[in-house]
């Protein structure tokens, strides 16, 4: 992640401790909407480092509906964000609902809050349209002198957009995914190493590759990792980078 100012790190630990205090009353209270999309305001501004004049717009209009907020840089739109009541679960229909938003504008990020739990997603302009979560962060649960905590936060800071921080890591998460990870495993040069270790282990023993495959699959891997679309997606994106080794490989023989 990039170098945090010590400045915007000073802002983000105070505003973080003051806005705890804040959204544990608003939530003792259950504030309605509104009086939340206020506070969210409040925390763009103070924590976060936006303009509440010149970044932060109120009510998007959207193809015949309206976003809640949105946060635009020298004019450019950057996220949107669909704002929910405090005492509201962040449910599968309002995440889809904000993705939908997104969608519409062409925009690749959106927020979704209810002051205290904040979530990130990556619109993928598939057929159809898919997202991928990003980050989700707990304002009540993290600690202002943790400085994971704060490198967290820094990501919807208006400083960690000129450094193209969401995006760098967002590409870290998905170079760690899990369903990366368990293709990156049950591909045939890991599979043939791992073979290579068992018979260090165990001589004399035959082990065959399809054996240890199907152990990985059935018994060490969660079935999520095995057999989700998005395990589908990883095997294919190893795959895609197998053969261009491979190419490159060849090229380089001839």
């Amino acid at each position: 992640m990039a170098y945090i100012p010590k400045k915007v790190t000073t802002r983000i630990s105070s505003s973080l401790k003051h806005f705890q205090k804040i959204l544990q009353s608003a939530r003792s209270r259950d504030i309605n909407e509104s009086d939340t999309v206020v506070i969210v305001g409040d925390i763009l501004s103070e924590m976060f480092g936006y303009d509440k004049y010149s970044d932060v717009t109120s009510e998007y209009a959207i193809r015949g509906t309206y976003c809640d907020l949105a946060i635009k840089i020298d004019g450019k739109l950057r996220y949107l964000i669909e704002v929910k009541a405090i005492g509201s679960d962040l449910k599968e229909n309002h995440v889809r609902q904000a993705v939908g938003y997104a969608a519409n504008e062409g925009i690749d990020w959106v927020m979704l809050t209810n002051g205290g739990t904040w979530k990130i997603f990556r619109v993928l302009f598939t057929k159809p349209i898919k997202h991928e979560q990003v980050v989700e962060l707990d304002l009540l649960e993290l600690n202002h002198r943790n400085s994971s905590d704060i490198k967290s936060l820094y990501l919807l800071c208006r400083e960690a957009i000129r450094k193209s921080a969401l995006p760098e890591y967002h590409e870290q998460v998905k170079a760690t995914n899990r369903f990366l990870l368990g293709a990156i495993i049950l591909s045939d040069p890991l599979i043939n190493a791992i073979r290579r270790e068992v018979r260090r282990v165990s001589p004399g023993v035959k082990v065959e590759t399809e054996e240890i495959k199907e152990t990985l699959k059935q018994e060490v891997l969660k079935r999520e990792v095995v057999f989700e679309e998005r395990a589908d997606e990883a095997r294919k994106k190893v795959r895609k980078a197998q053969t261009r080794v491979q190419k490159q490989k060849k090229t380089q023989e001839s």
